[in-house]
Formats: C-alpha cells, structure tokens, sequence
C-alpha cells in the first residue's frame, strides 16, 4: 500500500505476521547495558535525603531486630510505606552486608528485570525489531534510571503494575495457556499494594478498566478475567500484612494509613504541591529523549481507536465470540489508555513528586517504540518532523540549563548553607559543561540521522548514546563531587558517633532533618530541627555520653550549656561535639585543629 502524503492514517488491516522469535545478541547487549547503567557505582554515593535515608534504615531496622511485619524508623512504628521493599532490603542486606550498595539493590535488581519483562512482552506481541526499541526507551531516560539506582519503592512498584498489567492483556488476548497469564494480574496488584499502597491496584484498574471501556471489551474480560476468584487471590495476598497491622497499631495505624492515601490526594503533604500541569514537564524532561515522540505517537494512537469507532470496526455492543479478536492497533490503544488515565489520575492528586508517574513510563515506551518503528519503515509518517524537531528542542533546553548550571549555583548558593555548610566554597566541577556539550552534539545528530530519510534508524542510537553518556558523566563527574562535600561529611560524623555511643547514651542531630544520619549511626537519635533548640536541654543533664552533630555554623544556637562540649572531629563544615572524649576515632577521620581530650 503506497503511503498517504497527506499524513491520513492508512486504515485499519491484518497486520502481516510477526517475527516473534526473541534474539539473544540483542537481549544480552540490552541487559548488559541495563545493568552498567544501573549497578555500576550503585554503593558510592552516601543516601540521599529524606526518602532514600529512611527506607534504608527502616529495613536495616528490620534486619537488626528480626520484626518482619510493623517496619519502623529510628525505633519508631512506620506507617507511610507497606513492607514488601523492607523484606527485600533485608535480604539484601543479609547478602551484602549493611551499605548503601545493598539497601539500592532491590531497585536495581528490579529494574533490571523490567527492562527484561518490557523486551519480552513487545517481542512477542509486536516483534523483537519493536521489542528492542520498546525495552531500549525504557530503559534510556532520565527517570527510570534515577529511580532503579535509589532506595526507594518506585521502581519496584513500577516492575509489579507493569507485570499486572501484560498479563491482563496477555491473558485477554493470548493463545492455548497464554490466557492463564491473567492471574499475573492480580499477583502482580497484590505485590504492587504490599509495595506501595493502593496506588498498586488503583494504576492497573485504571489502565484496564478505561482500555475495557473504550474498546467495548467488558464482556471478553467478564469471560476470561477471573474475575471473583483473581480478586480473591489479590486480598489473599495483600490484605493479611494490613489486618496484621491493624491488630498491632489499631486506629493509629488507621489514621496514618488514610493521611497517606486520602490525604495526599486530596492534600498537598510536606510541600509537596504543584499545579494541575505539573507532570507535563516533568514528562518531558523525565522520559528524554523518547518524550519527543510521545505527544505525536499518543495522537497517532488516538486517531486511529477514532476512526475505528466511527467506522464499526470496534466489537459491537453485544460481541459474539467472532468479535473478540484484537485490532492491529489494540496494543496501542491499550498503552494510550495507560497514559492518560494514569496521567489524570496523578495530576488529579494534590500531592504531586515527579517519580509518581513512574508506573506510566513502560506504556508509554510501548506508544514510543511502535511509532518510532513507523517513522523508520514509512517515509511519510505523520508529524515525524516535528517529533524529531521537538525531540532536539529539549535536548538543547536541557543543554542550555546544564551549562547555566554553575553560574547559577555560584549565585544562590549562599541559600544552601543552612544544608549544606560548604555550598558557597565548593564548585560543580566540569560535569555540567560536559553534560551540555553531550546534549548538543547528541541532539544535533539526532536531527542529522532524524531528518533523513536513508539515514532515520542511526537517529535513535545518537539519542539512546547521548543519553547514555549523560548519565555516565553525571555519575562519574558530578556526583563524585556532590558526595565527598555535601552527602558524605555528616554521615561519616554519624558513623563514628554509632561506634563510641553505648545502648543507654545519645546522639543528637542538631538542624536541617537528615535521616540518612541514623542509617549510619545504627542507633536510635534525638532529631531536633533548627528553631527547637529548646528540646536539647533535657538530654544534657542525663548520665552517660552525649554527642551532638551539626552544622559548624549553627553552633551559636545550642543551649548554653553545651558550650563546654569540645568538638571531637569535623569535617566540610559539620563537627561532633561530645561531652565525654571518644573511644574510637578512625584514621579518616578529620581531626579538628584543637587536642582531643584525653588524648
């Protein structure tokens, strides 16, 4: 059929057959990239707060104490996230020891296995050509590789809805014993709620049932569903931990559970807000540089599930069994559905985080992947110029914004120090420049392969390799530095208060909350925020050791009574103050330029 210049969408046909053999030179470079990019240099970097610091120390706390259903937070119940990432912290941790590299690898572990679930569902439903561009734009942008390299619950959250929600469609659609693949629904919602709440089976429902809806498909699935016994599997599964919970914490883990569920939906929580269009950056930005296709290949997939409808080619409204069979481009419908359901969803929520719409990133590499794979092979497919135009147009704003970047944070630094002592002696490096530099060279290849129609199928590998590069360099230049200057001096300090403070002393972390501190103290602390200078008074006239960690700067502002605590070490800015000397101070350590008593 000779393609429509006027960029009409061919109608709808029986797709040719499909190649669904997987290819295993291409799965294992695929994997083999996934898993430089998400393990290597996992452990160097200190945890970052507040997130990361507290579900670290929430599973090493579970680790340490062997009470594997009411996780907790310095020795305190905590009710903001279900258990399912402790368990696997704690495992973890039983591998690798207790370090930064062990609490993150559960989200790179999954990760891994969603760039390997996303290859395997698109080879066989459209092809290893598509299933390798559909895995490699999940796997290349910004966001999921943040959140597969973070101690954090999204990535594998994102891995149990995304699980959920191909075997919803294979068990729809497959053949023979393909549809058991129907109860990877409901499995995949109940560990998806055991990681994350009810946003683990609102996502997949969501999805679903407006897929079902649009296409007229309720009484196929009504059919093949499983519908009351796949719902009793999922409370089977999910429900026993909540009523455990119930019973040990009562109505304080009640109201808890609803402030985290209701409430930051219909609240913002911790200044955690934004406006009803705040997740149209951030997917621009978080899924670079596939977020230049999504706006054309989603209006694509739009037009075509139109013209469907208008034409009567959807199932009728009372379907015989002959009507039950997919259309060419169900798959597509079915990841717009995916897309904008989740997207309203989330912009619909009060409480607003960019990660928050992690879940949508595989179905709209899905959207991505196959209109890519039309740009390739149909020289007059719609908007390809502008997604290509759009495409290089982010690239070089975020190049722009790199190299911005250090004038810039020389500017406002001052505004940091109350965090981060150092922030107005300390420079970026060459990391932002280099970073730009990768942006505009990368993006101008993409626009000289994209633009071309002999030279189109290069433009992806110039924007999957950029992409790559940044993520390398950012790694590499700039975090090195952010770590040894801003992360790593607390938690150092933290470190060596846990190994000279006995069960009945303490440890006070003095200014800006920092829960990665406990993480490296490994012992309960009294966190006391700036402006509540007060509450340390009580603690000083306790028996025992008493040590005080915070900010050099902010000294001045302790009660008068620790003026005669020595400051046992410092480092970039922060100091330990004690009231007794230590017994251990590692040769790392920075010794302040005053004796140590006792010494």
């Amino acid at each position: 059929m000779e393609p429509q210049m006027n960029g009409e969408l061919p109608p709808l046909q029986t797709p040719a057959p499909i190649d669904r053999s997987i290819q295993p030179l291409a799965l294992v470079l695929l994997l083999s990239l996934a898993a430089v990019l998400f393990f290597v240099g996992l452990g160097s970097l200190g945890l970052t707060d507040r997130d990361e610091g507290r579900n670290a120390e929430a599973g090493r706390e579970m680790y340490e104490t062997g009470n594997y259903i009411s996780p907790t937070f310095n020795y305190e119940p905590r009710f903001a996230k279900p258990v399912f990432v402790y368990w696997l912290m704690t495992l973890s941790y039983h591998a690798f020891g207790v370090n930064e590299f062990a609490a993150r690898f559960p989200s790179a572990l999954f990760g891994l296995g969603l760039i390997l679930l996303q290859y395997l569902f698109l080879t066989r439903c459209r092809g290893p050509v598509i299933g390798l561009f559909g895995a490699a734009m999940l796997l290349l942008n910004l966001e999921i590789i943040g959140l597969s390299r973070m101690a954090l619950t999204d990535s594998v959250l994102i891995f149990f809805t995304t699980l959920s929600l191909y075997g919803f469609w294979l068990g729809l659609y497959g053949e023979g014993r393909e549809r058991h693949a129907m109860w990877f629904f409901y499995i995949g919602m109940a560990l998806a709620t055991l990681t994350k709440g009810p946003i683990g089976f609102l996502i997949p429902m969501l999805a679903a049932g407006l897929y079902l809806w649009l296409t007229r498909s309720w009484s196929q699935f009504r059919r093949q569903g499983f519908l009351v016994p796949g719902l009793a599997l999922l409370l089977l599964l999910a429900l026993p931990w909540y009523l455990m919970m119930l019973n040990i914490h009562g109505q304080r883990y009640t109201t808890s559970a609803q402030g985290d569920t209701i409430g930051r939906f219909f609240g913002a929580m911790e200044g955690h807000g934004g406006t009803l269009l705040f997740y149209l950056p951030v997917f621009l930005l978080g899924f670079f540089p596939w977020s230049g296709l999504l706006p054309f290949a989603w209006y694509q997939s739009y037009r075509t599930w139109r013209d469907a409808r208008q034409s009567g080619t959807l199932p009728p409204s009372q379907p015989t069994a002959s009507d039950f069979q997919p259309s060419p481009h169900a798959l597509e419908w079915f990841a717009a559905a995916w897309v904008l359901g989740g997207f309203v969803f989330f912009s619909l929520s009060s409480t607003r985080l960019p990660h928050y719409i992690g879940p949508l990133f595989p179905a709209a590499a899905i959207l991505t992947a196959t209109y890519w794979n039309r740009c390739v092979t149909d020289h007059a497919a719609p908007s390809l110029r502008a997604a290509i135009h759009t495409m290089t147009a982010v690239g070089y704003i975020l190049a722009l914004a790199f190299a911005s970047l250090p004038p810039l944070y020389a500017k406002f630094a001052v505004k940091l120090i109350d965090e981060f002592p150092l922030a107005g002696q300390v420079t970026l490096g060459p990391g932002p420049y280099t970073i730009a530099s990768i942006f505009l060279v990368g993006m101008g290849l993409v626009a000289y392969f994209g633009l071309s129609e002999t030279r189109r199928p290069a433009a992806f590998w110039a924007a999957g390799g950029s992409l790559a590069l940044v993520v390398l360099a950012t790694t590499q230049l700039t975090f090195p530095i952010v770590h040894h200057f801003v992360i790593d001096p607390p938690q150092r300090l933290a470190d060596v208060a846990g190994l000279n403070l006995g069960p009945n002393d303490r440890l006070i972390l003095y200014g800006q909350p920092r829960p990665s501190l406990v993480f490296y103290a490994k012992r309960k602390a009294i966190v006391v925020p700036k402006g509540e200078e007060a509450n340390i008074k009580p603690y000083l006239t306790q028996p025992g050791r008493t040590m005080i960690l915070l900010p050099a700067a902010m000294r001045n502002r302790l009660p008068f009574e620790t003026m005669e605590y020595p400051v046992m070490l410092e480092r970039y800015g922060y100091i330990l103050l004690a009231n007794q000397s230590m017994i251990h101070v590692p040769e790392e350590a920075e010794k302040p330029p005053i004796r140590i008593p006792g010494h």
